[in-house]
């Protein structure tokens, strides 16, 4: 049955002959774990305890031979074994114990060298613990559940979906579209990444997760839903998502043509244009919505000039856009360029480089607010202008060589989350190496800050992974103990560990 194994997972197959008509098949295991990436079925139940899950498909037809496949994820714990497998009731021969291991992260080879693909199924799972609204049936994060199904109540709309705020109940759309962007450009970027991790499929539906929100949330021309969820409300309150009660509904903010939203609508129109991108061959009708929108968007940005938080007052105190909105702008059209590669919108960009030269015509930053790094190595593949790669060169070569470090090597980008910043030059850095740019001075650099992150210091930053990893994480849903014990301020106060493991999640950071 077993056809590939890798850290973290194994990969079966089955195949059926001589059978017709409807048809099961039950697996056991020992201990917990995940299915997912089936072909030829689909899994219809899944045990509680996740030990004994049933797939299932279309009918056989007389004559046809079937082969169903599925991964088979570590949830942990030490290990997992494949003890027993069904086809209709009737036992099948296994053959070998199938173990899956752990999620192992340790160096291989010299000091830096990790199993980037078990980190990406980490990451991936962290998406999923975020989630908000109705779950699939699929779902692989055990300890969460349906929760906030009445967004968008208030207003008449369906607002449900999209994903929460880092250890917090909102839903800010400003740096959840942000997120999405880059996640989009992951994918176009390093597909066969996403491939050799067994990881294409999750990888999309965590886009998707977020894209469909997006779509939600734009509910005309001239609308968008920014926001659902006061920041100060949902600050007052610990607990499960899945126990907000049901009467006090979230409130829901837009940007409207009243004054605009130009960072907020730029940056969701560049994550639907990259999203585009990211579902062109395996889904074109999706694909091409995604850029309907994502055109929509960018004029209502370009036309209605204001920062999203005069309307949104709310994110203010929360995610306010101190770089103002040019470099939206222009990220929104460079992403517009690349989907579409109609000449307009490289006069678009010319135009938005023009007006806010004094922002856009010098080396910038990269993170949720300030795109302009990001621009600027886009604008370097897409139009090949020297001023661009320069730009690129200065931002890099700063950060290599001028940026503060930290005893152990981390180049310090701010108190606030330094992990997740200097995540984001790294990224930079390696799109310019791909440019030819300091290849391996950029890729060097990359290469220590991510294993500052996965343990070369010894430790891991990343819950879940590697050596001496975190577990008292700041996150509602994973301080929850399993209902129906109850949640609230003494999960917060808690001591020990989280009750809950939130795979693959970065913590701040020194």
């Amino acid at each position: 049955m077993v056809k590939a194994q890798w850290s973290g997972a194994t990969q079966s197959e089955i195949t059926i002959s001589g059978e017709t008509g409807n048809w099961t098949i039950e697996l056991k295991y020992d201990a917990k774990v995940i299915i997912n990436g089936t072909y030829g079925g689909k899994v219809k139940t899944a045990s509680f305890d996740e030990l004994t899950f049933i797939i299932t498909g279309d009918p056989i037809e007389p004559g046809a031979q079937h082969t169903v496949q599925y991964q088979a994820h570590y949830d942990h714990n030490a290990g997992a074994n494949l003890i027993s497998a069904k086809f209709n009731g009737k036992q099948i021969d296994i053959g070998p114990v199938a173990t899956v291991w752990p999620i192992t992260v340790a160096p291989v080879g010299p000091t830096g060298h990790y199993n980037y693909g078990a980190v990406i199924h980490a990451s991936l799972l962290f998406y999923e613990a975020q989630r908000s609204g109705k779950l699939p049936t699929d779902k692989r994060i055990h300890w969460r559940g349906d929760s906030m199904l009445d967004d968008g109540r208030d207003v008449g709309k369906d607002l449900t979906g999209g994903y929460f705020d880092a250890g917090d109940l909102v839903k800010f759309g400003f740096p959840m579209a942000y997120t999405m962007t880059v996640l989009s450009w992951s994918l176009i970027d390093y597909e066969d990444s996403y491939i050799k991790a067994g990881e294409l499929t999750n990888v999309r539906n965590a886009i998707k997760w977020g894209t469909d929100y997006f779509i939600k949330c734009h509910t005309n021309d001239t609308e968008f839903y920014g926001q659902v969820g006061n920041g100060n409300e949902d600050h007052a309150v610990w607990g499960r998502p899945e126990d907000w009660p049901k009467s006090k509904v979230r409130p829901a903010y837009k940007v409207t043509t009243a004054h605009g939203g130009s960072d907020l609508l730029g940056e969701t129109s560049a994550a639907l244009a990259a999203a585009s991108l990211a579902f062109k061959t395996s889904y074109p009708k999706y694909s091409a919505k995604l850029l309907t929108h994502a055109k929509s968007l960018y004029t209502f940005a370009d036309k209605h000039r204001a920062n999203y938080t005069t309307e949104i007052s709310d994110a203010k105190s929360f995610y306010n856009s101190i770089s103002g909105y040019g470099d939206e702008l222009a990220w929104a059209a460079a992403w517009m360029l690349r989907a579409t590669n109609d000449s307009h919108y490289k006069s678009e960009v010319n135009k938005h480089f023009k007006e806010f030269s004094g922002q856009l015509d010098r080396p910038g930053g990269f993170g949720w607010d300030d795109k302009s790094a990001g621009a600027h190595v886009l604008l370097a593949q897409l139009v090949g202008d020297q001023k661009y790669k320069t730009y690129v060169q200065q931002y890099c070569d700063w950060a290599v060589h001028k940026a503060p470090r930290t005893p152990k090597g981390l180049a310090f980008m701010g108190e606030w989350g330094s992990l997740r910043s200097v995540s984001n030059v790294a990224f930079i850095c390696l799109q310019a190496a791909k440019l030819g740019i300091n290849e391996k001075v950029y890729r060097k650099f990359a290469e220590s800050q991510i294993g500052y992150i996965l343990g070369d210091t010894g430790r891991s930053f990343v819950v879940g992974v590697g050596v001496n990893p975190p577990s008292h994480e700041h996150h509602r849903a994973s301080s929850c103990p399993n209902p129906p014990v109850v949640c609230d301020n003494y999960a917060f106060n808690n001591p020990g560990p989280n009750p809950q493991t939130l795979t693959g999640a970065l913590v701040g950071g020194p």
